[in-house]
C-alpha cells in the first residue's frame, strides 16, 4: 500500500508520515507552492515558505521517502487569492484557508493520488475520519483544542473514503514527542497561524499592495445614521470587530455593518449586533443534505463555539436559525454543522437579511 502525503513542513504532517510508514505504508511526500515571490520562489516570510519545504525535504530525508514540490501557483491564485481580494472590497470577511481546501489542496492532491500510484491521500490535519457501516464521517479531533474539523467541512464520502489523518487521535503534545524522539528538526516548530500570501502577517498590506481602492476613506455611522468618525477602507473591518475601529465611546462598540458601495462603517452596541438567523451558499455535505428543520449545532468561525441553530432548505440558499440570538457571523466565512462531534457540512456564510437584528 502506498500514501501520498501532504507536507506542509510542519510537526503535524511530518508525524502523519512517519505513522504511516509505522503502519507498512510506503510514504510518498509532496508539498503544493501555491505562491511565490517575484523572483519565481516560493516565500520566505508567513506560512508555506521556502523554509517549511526545506524542513520537509529534511523530515522526507530522515523517513529515506522520496519528496516532491508540486506547482499550483495559478490554480491558487485563481481560486483563492483573487476572490479574496474582491471579497474585502465587497464588504465580506473570507476565508482563504478553507477556500484553499474546498477549491485546489484537496481536489490537486486526490488526482496526485492515481498518478503516483498511492492508494490514500494522508495530511496532518487534527481530525477523524471513520468508517461506520457503509458510510464515512468526519469528526472532530481527540484535541479539542487542536481540532481542525471545521477546515474540512467540504471533504464529500468520495473524499473522506480515500484521505487518512493519523494525528487525529493524537494530542498535539503527543505529537511533538513523537517527532522529538524520531530527531525532527521541527518538533518544537511552532503552528503558523498566517496567510500563505500575506508575508507582512497584516492582510491590509496586501490589500494596499494589490487593491488601492481597498484604501478608499469614508464615514463610520452609528445606528442612527449619525457620522462619528472616519476610517481609510473598509477592507480594513469584519462584522463583528471590536478593538481597532477608532472611535471613542463610554462603552464598547461593535462593527455591526459594512456598506463598501458607500464606504461606510456602521457602529452600535452589542445588543445591535444580534440577530436570530443568517443564510448561507454553497453548502457542501459529509455524507446526505441534512433535511429543513434539522437542529443542528454551528460553528461561525474558526475558533468560536458551537451553538444551537435549526437549518433550514430555502432552494437558493439555507437559512439558520438560532435557538437564542447570537452575534452576527461575519459574511464571507464559513459556517459548518455539527452533530456532536461529527461533521454535517457546511457552506458560506452571506448578507444579512432584511431586518434580521433581534429584538
Amino acid at each position: 500500500m502506498r500514501a501520498l502525503v501532504a507536507m506542509s513542513g510542519g510537526v503535524d504532517s511530518s508525524v502523519a508520515a512517519a505513522l504511516m510508514i509505522d503502519q507498512g505504508y510506503e510514504v510518498v511526500g509532496v508539498t503544493l507552492k501555491q505562491w511565490e515571490g517575484a523572483d519565481g520562489q516560493m516565500p520566505v516570510a508567513g506560512c508555506c515558505t521556502l523554509s517549511d519545504a526545506e524542513d520537509a525535504r529534511r523530515v522526507a530525508a530522515v523517513l529515506g521517502v522520496p519528496y516532491y514540490v508540486l506547482d499550483y501557483v495559478d490554480e491558487f491564485t485563481k481560486a483563492v487569492v483573487e476572490p479574496f481580494g474582491q471579497g474585502y472590497l465587497s464588504g465580506l470577511t473570507p476565508n482563504p484557508c478553507i477556500e484553499c481546501n474546498r477549491n485546489v489542496r484537496f481536489n490537486a492532491l486526490l488526482d496526485r493520488v492515481h498518478e503516483l500510484d498511492c492508494d490514500v491521500l494522508v495530511t496532518g490535519h487534527h481530525a477523524r475520519v471513520e468508517r461506520i457501516g457503509d458510510e464515512y464521517r468526519l469528526r472532530k479531533g481527540a484535541d479539542a483544542g487542536k481540532d481542525q474539523s471545521y477546515v474540512l467541512h467540504m471533504l464529500g464520502q468520495e473524499a473522506l473514503s480515500r484521505v487518512v489523518l493519523p494525528v487525529g487521535e493524537l494530542m498535539k503534545s503527543d505529537v511533538r514527542a513523537y517527532a522529538a524522539d524520531l530527531g525532527f528538526r521541527n518538533a518544537k516548530k511552532p503552528d503558523s497561524q498566517d496567510i500563505c500570501f500575506v508575508t507582512s502577517g497584516d492582510y491590509r498590506d496586501f490589500l494596499r499592495a494589490r487593491l488601492p481602492e481597498a484604501v478608499a476613506p469614508g464615514d463610520i455611522v452609528d445606528v442612527d445614521g449619525n457620522v462619528v468618525g472616519a476610517h481609510d477602507g473598509t477592507a480594513g473591518f469584519t462584522i463583528g470587530q471590536r478593538r481597532g475601529i477608532g472611535v471613542a465611546a463610554r462603552e464598547p462598540r461593535f462593527v455591526i455593518d459594512i456598506q463598501p458601495a458607500e464606504q461606510r462603517i456602521t457602529i452600535g452596541r452589542y445588543g445591535d449586533l444580534l440577530v436570530d438567523a443568517f443564510d448561507a451558499v454553497d453548502m457542501r455535505f459529509t455524507n446526505q443534505p441534512v433535511e429543513s428543520g434539522t437542529k443542528v449545532e454551528v460553528k461561525v468561525r474558526y475558533r468560536s463555539q458551537p451553538v444551537a441553530a435549526t437549518v433550514d432548505d430555502l432552494g437558493d440558499r439555507w437559512r439558520f436559525t438560532f435557538a437564542a440570538p447570537q452575534p452576527r457571523p461575519a459574511p464571507g466565512q464559513a459556517v459548518v454543522m455539527y452533530d456532536g462531534e461529527y461533521v454535517l457540512g457546511g457552506g458560506t456564510i452571506v448578507a444579512k437579511l432584511p431586518q434580521q437584528v433581534a429584538s
